[in-house]
Formats: C-alpha cells, sequence, structure tokens
C-alpha cells in the first residue's frame, strides 16, 4: 500500500471515534462514507496498525491514510501528449483504439505508459479520460489525474463549460452555417456546423467542416450530418459507400478543447491539425 496522508491528533480531542473523527482530517477521503470504505480496507492506520471504525482517537497518535496500489493493465501505446501536469492531461487519441472498456489495448491502459504520476494527495489509482471519443474517431482527449480533478471536470461537462470542437470530412458542398437539430432516442440534440472548404474529387464534391455539439448524444455529430445529407466520409454505419477511391476509416477528429483548468481556473485552449490522411485525400484535387 502507498501512504497517502499523515495526521496528528492534536491536544484536547477526546471522546470521539475515529469513523466521526476522520472526516475532517483526509483530502483524499472527506466523507463519512469513504473513511468507512477505507477502514474496512484497512488503508487507515493509528500508530502503525490498522484501525477498526469504533476506535477511540487519542490526543498525539498518528493516523494514516493508505491507498491500494492495483497492479495495472499498461498497453505500451506511444501518445502525442499537449499538456500534462498533476491534475490533469490532454491527449491526442489516434482512431482505432476504444478510450475504455473491457479489452486490453484501450487509451486508458494507455495512460500509464504515457503520463507521469500524480503526487497530489486525491492521486487516482491510474488516469482517467473525463469523457469519451467514439473508437474510429480521432483527437483530443482530456485526462483526469486526480479524483478531485476528476470529479470537477465531469461537473463542468455536465454544466456545458467544456467546449469540443471536431473537424470533418464530408461529401457533398456544405452551405456555409447551419445549427443542426435532430432528436437522438427521443433527446434533444444541437450541432453547430461551419464550413471551412470545399473541394472536388472526381466530380464529387467534399467539404471540410467544423463541427461544435451542444449537446452530448451518442454519436450525435455522425447522425446529424447524415440526416442533413452530408455523411462523413468513412462512416460505415450512418454514410455511404466511398467514391474517392481505397479510403479507411471515419474522417472525424476532435480538433480542439476549450476549458477551465479544474484546479488553477486558468482558461486553456488547446488545439492540432487534423490527422495527415485529411489532407492527403484533399491533394487528390490537384491530381483531376
Amino acid at each position: 500500500m502507498k501512504l497517502i496522508e499523515t495526521h496528528i491528533v492534536p491536544a484536547g480531542v477526546k471522546d470521539i471515534r475515529l469513523q466521526e473523527y476522520a472526516v475532517s482530517i483526509f483530502k483524499a477521503a472527506p466523507t463519512k462514507s469513504s473513511i468507512k470504505k477505507a477502514i474496512k480496507r484497512r488503508e487507515i492506520k493509528i500508530d502503525g496498525k490498522a484501525s477498526n471504525t469504533g476506535d477511540w482517537v487519542k490526543e498525539g497518535q498518528k493516523i494514516e491514510l493508505f491507498k491500494q496500489e492495483i497492479p495495472k493493465k499498461v498497453f505500451s501505446l506511444k501518445l502525442e501528449v499537449l499538456f500534462e501536469d498533476d491534475h490533469i492531461g490532454v491527449v491526442n487519441k489516434p482512431a482505432g483504439y476504444p478510450t475504455s472498456g473491457n479489452y486490453f489495448k484501450t487509451i486508458t491502459n494507455a495512460l500509464p505508459f504515457n503520463l507521469k504520476v500524480s503526487t497530489e494527495p486525491t492521486v487516482l489509482a491510474a488516469p482517467q479520460p473525463a469523457h469519451r471519443l467514439d473508437n474510429p474517431t480521432s483527437g483530443l482527449l482530456l485526462i483526469a489525474k486526480t479524483g478531485d480533478s476528476l470529479r470537477k471536470l465531469h461537473r463542468d461537462f455536465k454544466e456545458k463549460k467544456i467546449q469540443k470542437i471536431y473537424t470533418a470530412l464530408v461529401y457533398g458542398e456544405f452551405p456555409g452555417e447551419k445549427s443542426l437539430q435532430y432528436k437522438i432516442e427521443d433527446k434533444v440534440s444541437e450541432t453547430e456546423i461551419s464550413l471551412i472548404r470545399s473541394f472536388h474529387i472526381n466530380r464529387n464534391d467534399y467539404s471540410f467542416v467544423s463541427a461544435i455539439p451542444n449537446t452530448g448524444r451518442t454519436h450525435q455529430i455522425r447522425i446529424h450530418l447524415a440526416k442533413a445529407g452530408f455523411p462523413i466520409v468513412g462512416d460505415k454505419l450512418y454514410g455511404k459507400e466511398n467514391s474517392t477511391g481505397n479510403i479507411k476509416g471515419l474522417f472525424l477528429s476532435a480538433t480542439s478543447l476549450k476549458f477551465q483548468h479544474p484546479v488553477t481556473l486558468e482558461w486553456m485552449n488547446i488545439a492540432v491539425a487534423p490527422p495527415k490522411r485529411f489532407i492527403k485525400i484533399e491533394e487528390q484535387r490537384e491530381l483531376t
């Protein structure tokens, strides 16, 4: 087990049991429920000995909080790290890997291979994605290293304080800017689409577009663009057969993240260029 926090009982403390007293002393276990679970897992020791909920706390005792070190399944996949500190990280997810799930080759299992271990008291057993990208989607993924940061980022996503911008290659000549609103599983959903540029290959129209999902439904961008008549190139689920030659993979990438750092509260804007294959397909227009 790894030692997380240490507390020395000050003078004047008496007539209180550990379960009630410990709630106020550990940042990594701030609730009565978390203290009870830590005691049950034998992660709290008094003067070096495993404690019980009914133990009486006495002046001068040393109370220590430990964390079980769970063996990690580490997937040795090298990722591009755009930002990292003791609280969070931002990585560039390659297409073809699930963010998480009951598999070995996931981005989650690759995070310990790419990110440094946090020294914060609420450090997670392993870094955790604060959101997800579909298996065929590439791009920016926001990672939490501590429990505090994970809770804050989840709250910010729920309150729509984090903006994700995607770049997609679609069939057709997209008409400038458009707000797409279609129900997905009977739930309201909205995506803002803006044209980046259009071009032709083999007498067919294509457009690079920017997509901002204002809601977070599953496959939202893919469904909305398909329903609007501009399916994403390479989308086998909602799109159509390729007419651009031997093209593989979904042409959808999360290229920008705008969010407030969960600890420093600094506003951050991180962006990457679309994958090289996006550029290579556009180069074909110069040959036609």
